[in-house]
């Protein structure tokens, strides 16, 4: 994929400033929010069975549910859970014979997880001997893992705490290491 010039680079710097100066606020002027976090987000997948193995026995969260699809007669719908009171759930749309999903305007780039230090450098030697590959270490971004499930949809794994991004927490608590 082309990459932007210079001098596009140099304009779209600009306006993120302007974005940034216009709507980013300090932690203690922000409002709180109205959500209460994502309750799951819903992919499309392929073959249950195989998203199963992937998510469930390779990078080890729990499939917590399973059942018939309340919109689709004879789709499955199903859950893991990732953590944090967040799942992550799937559906099949078998007959309709959907082709692979492209990175798009309007869908997902990735879905990045958060995991403990311990278990990412665990999913990294699983990952190495699943022959599966990864990006980020390569890029000398040692906290992220990025790699494709079975179905092609993006998954980063990072061992930065949840709003802790780029050397600093979201929320307000400064410049400072996740492990603090």
């Amino acid at each position: 994929m082309p990459e932007p010039g210079n001098a596009q680079r140099a304009e779209l710097q600009a306006r993120r400033s302007t974005l940034r100066q216009r709507y980013l606020q300090p932690p203690s002027q922000r409002r709180a929010t109205t959500g209460r976090g994502i309750h799951h987000a819903a992919l499309i997948c392929s073959d249950p069975e195989r998203t199963i193995q992937f998510y469930q026995e390779l990078l080890g969260f729990p499939l917590i549910e399973l059942v018939e699809n309340r919109d689709y007669p004879g789709s499955s719908h199903f859950f893991f859970d990732v953590g944090n009171s967040t799942l992550l759930g799937f559906f099949d749309f078998p007959g309709l014979g959907l082709a692979p999903g492209v990175e798009a305007l309007g869908t997902v780039q990735h879905i990045a997880i958060s995991v403990t230090a311990e278990r990412h450098a665990e999913l990294r030697a699983k990952l190495d001997a699943a022959g599966i590959r990864y990006g980020g270490p390569d890029q000398g971004i040692e906290e992220s893992m990025y790699f494709q499930d079975p179905d092609g949809i993006q998954i980063e794994l990072l061992r930065d705490e949840l709003m802790y991004f780029g050397g600093e927490w979201l929320d307000g608590r400064g410049r400072t290491s996740a492990s603090e």
